[in-house]
């Protein structure tokens, strides 16, 4: 069922959400939170299909942010509201509601939001591209437990990172951090299965790719030990080595798809580690709406650490220490490491002569959309 509504309110946007949601049969809401999406009329249609999708798995009310400020004075003084209400097979398990609102009213977007939010329910904010650099301090992101934002959508994907490490406030997150969840899970398990002593790290990924940026933070966190940080022509992260004295612990995906993981007097194993949609990007970080802290502890830390490690390094990992605790839990290095300060996130990441020429990038590429 679809519903257009031309200079509107909110209380008539949910006087017709209770009207269709009788009319369907279902007097009770079942949902349990509500999505904001701020985006643009470019960007809406993707954001909308994968919040749609990811309803699915959780139910929600959706409400897409459209901000049409106008060009022209005549059509900034023009404020109104217009509103397009979906319900049933066309908004996934759950309702969806698009604002675009006009003139003057763009700038109090919260206004009309803050009425249509679902009572006791939590409230997530995501910004699918133009997040602002304060999300917490944005008026929008002020009502949300949890802020979404992608900064592989940036002009400068890499120096996103270090916005996000300056206005980090509990409650944020970030696609490029979740895109790398696989890579973790598969690396922790690996260390759980062959404790052993991690002497140095080498993450290898496309250029400016923040996801590669943050896998090697959070190994550098996790195992205080050095990480070296190589350029590949892709897609995405390429390849991740552990060194060990027994020899390289490595997970290899050249092609996107498909993992090989490597460890010392064992086979070697396929694993599935296919780049994901937006929409199961978005499914997984609604199953949490608590802080990360580990997420924090990463993006915290500067990036330079990955291509200029001190020199003789950081003590090695406790061979006790490195499995599950290990990638688990944040030590008091890691927290050390975390207060540093954010250094200048321009910076020339280091090719490997051990890596054959052919897998070298040719120059700098845009970041893809997964890792």
């Amino acid at each position: 069922m679809k519903i257009d509504l031309t200079n509107t309110t909110s209380s008539k946007i949910n006087a017709a959400l209770m009207e269709a949601r009788r009319t369907s049969g279902s007097t009770a809401a079942g949902m349990v939170l509500t999505l904001v999406i701020v985006t643009d009329e470019g960007s809406a249609y993707d954001a909308l299909k994968a919040a749609n999708e990811a309803s699915r798995e959780h139910p929600m009310r959706t409400l897409a942010v459209i901000k049409r400020a106008g060009r022209s004075p005549r059509a900034r003084a023009e404020t109104r509201l217009d509103a397009e209400i979906l319900v049933g097979s066309d908004a996934g398990s759950g309702e969806t509601v698009i604002l675009r609102m006009h003139g003057e009213l763009a700038s109090h977007a919260q206004s009309v939001v803050l009425p249509l939010l679902l009572p006791d329910a939590p409230t997530v904010v995501w910004w699918p591209d133009n997040a602002p650099l304060h999300p917490a301090q944005d008026p929008l992101g002020a009502l949300a437990q949890r802020r979404i934002t992608d900064a592989v959508t940036a002009e400068s994907p890499v120096g996103q990172l270090a916005q996000r490490a300056q206005s980090y406030t509990p409650g944020d997150t970030d696609l490029a951090w979740t895109r790398i969840t696989g890579w973790r899970s598969m690396l922790a398990a690996a260390l759980d299965q062959r404790p052993t002593t991690v002497t140095s790290v080498m993450v290898e990924g496309e250029s400016y790719n923040p996801s590669v940026e943050l896998l090697g933070l959070w190994l550098l966190n996790r195992l205080q030990v050095p990480v070296e940080r190589v350029v590949t022509g892709g897609p995405g992260i390429t390849a991740v080595h552990l060194r060990t004295k027994d020899g390289d612990i490595t997970l290899d995906r050249p092609d996107g798809l498909m993992g090989t993981l490597s460890m010392p007097g064992s086979p070697d194993r396929q694993v599935a580690l296919k780049r994901r949609e937006t929409s199961e990007l978005i499914a997984e970080e609604l199953r949490r709406l608590d802080p990360d802290d580990i997420y924090s502890t990463a993006v915290r830390t500067s990036v330079e650490r990955l291509s200029e490690p001190t020199e003789g390094g950081p003590a090695a990992a406790d061979p006790a220490a490195v499995g599950p605790a290990a990638a688990d839990s944040v030590g008091e290095a890691a927290a050390a490491a975390a207060d540093a300060a954010v250094a200048n996130p321009a910076r020339v990441t280091a090719d490997s002569a051990d890596k054959p020429p052919a897998k070298k990038a040719s120059g700098k590429r845009a970041a893809k959309g997964s890792a």
